[in-house]
């Protein structure tokens, strides 16, 4: 009776909805009830509303605990039916959880899913290759979640390795860019396949977007005035430098200051040595000696093999250690001596 109930039931089209098990556990409960007080004898304590409910849940369960059981052989059969009941309804259940996790599967590997996500970061377009990469660098933190929206030519989920939501369509229809949250997103992309589509697609984002730090990948940067007739507050990127991308789509801005320290005119990086006639000399000193003195801040150095990025304050520099700052100009050795040695608690050797 229950496995005939429900092929009936994925004859009628209900096997893909949840209904099925409801209706199958519920006609095999109020079914075996009056059968079991039919069969069973009058003391019996299993027909007990209190009773039953808990020895048909346990039983349709397959678990059984044995604690309340049928006296009679007819309750047993009776017993037997509700078995058969409960693993109908286990198997529609099963049946229906499965078919819904292949469909959300699906839906994920064709990126027909909409993102609900916030702050995230969105890539508009997908290279083989090159969007692993830039993806692979914003994840490395752990903390940033990515959304790659590619066009109807790539067919699956091409990162489905990694915890990337994917989106497929055309790039130039807001439906597709909001189904991508690009609306809801911390910084947006445009990595078009070329900077005619980049424009394009930039205008749709910039349309979609509400706040969004928008950047576009250029391989010619002599476009740039094309995308400031979009907005003003977009970043232009060269197509060729990944890494710039990943450092601006995380912290909007840093490239206008790689930009000033690369352009004739702005502020420049240098290096120096120390003298020798110095000696031993504290970060601590170097950067607020070079600091109040030329307005210049010390970035790195090198003792020896050893290169100190951003070393720490009480690190002590071995006489001879190159000096990396950024600067209006650049500085002689005799300027660093005479800096260092107008601030207090200098360490040097005697001469």
């Amino acid at each position: 009776m229950p496995i005939f109930l429900a092929r009936v039931l994925s004859r009628l089209a209900l096997l893909g909805t949840w209904w099925t098990p409801v209706i199958v556990f519920s006609l095999v409960f109020v079914t075996s009830w009056p059968l079991m007080t039919l069969v069973e004898p009058a003391d019996s304590v299993i027909v007990e509303p209190g009773n039953y409910w808990w020895y048909f849940v346990v039983t349709a369960s397959t678990v059984g605990y044995g604690d309340v059981f049928p006296r009679s052989a007819a309750g047993h059969v009776v017993g037997a039916y509700v078995i058969v009941g409960g693993i109908a309804t286990l198997t529609t259940v099963f049946t229906r959880l499965t078919t819904t996790l292949e469909r959300a599967k699906g839906r994920r590997m064709r990126g027909a899913v909409t993102v609900d996500m916030s702050g995230h970061i969105v890539l508009l377009g997908y290279t083989p290759g090159r969007t692993e990469q830039i993806v692979d660098e914003l994840t490395a933190d752990g903390t940033t979640g990515v959304v790659v929206c590619a066009w109807e030519d790539v067919r699956t989920h091409p990162m489905s390795d990694r915890d990337v939501t994917f989106v497929r369509g055309d790039l130039t229809d807001d439906g597709v860019l909001r189904r991508a949250g690009v609306h809801r997103a911390h910084s947006v992309l445009v990595d078009a396949r070329d900077d005619n589509e980049a424009l394009a697609v930039a205008i749709t984002a910039d349309h979609v977007t509400d706040g969004a730090h928008l950047v576009v990948a250029l391989r010619d940067l002599g476009r740039v005035r094309h995308l400031r007739y979009v907005t003003e507050s977009l970043s232009c990127v060269q197509w060729h430098s990944p890494y710039m991308i990943t450092e601006e789509l995380k912290d909007p801005g840093i490239t206008d200051i790689y930009t000033q320290l690369m352009t004739h005119g702005g502020a420049g990086t240098y290096s120096v040595r120390l003298p020798d006639s110095l000696g031993p000399v504290l970060v601590d000193h170097c950067q607020t000696s070079l600091g109040r003195r030329y307005g210049a801040t010390m970035l790195a150095a090198r003792a020896g093999d050893t290169l100190l990025v951003n070393p720490d304050w009480t690190t002590e520099l071995p006489s001879g250690a190159v000096l990396y700052y950024v600067g209006s100009h650049r500085l002689t050795p005799d300027e660093i001596a005479t800096a260092l040695r107008d601030v207090p608690g200098t360490t040097r050797t005697p001469l």
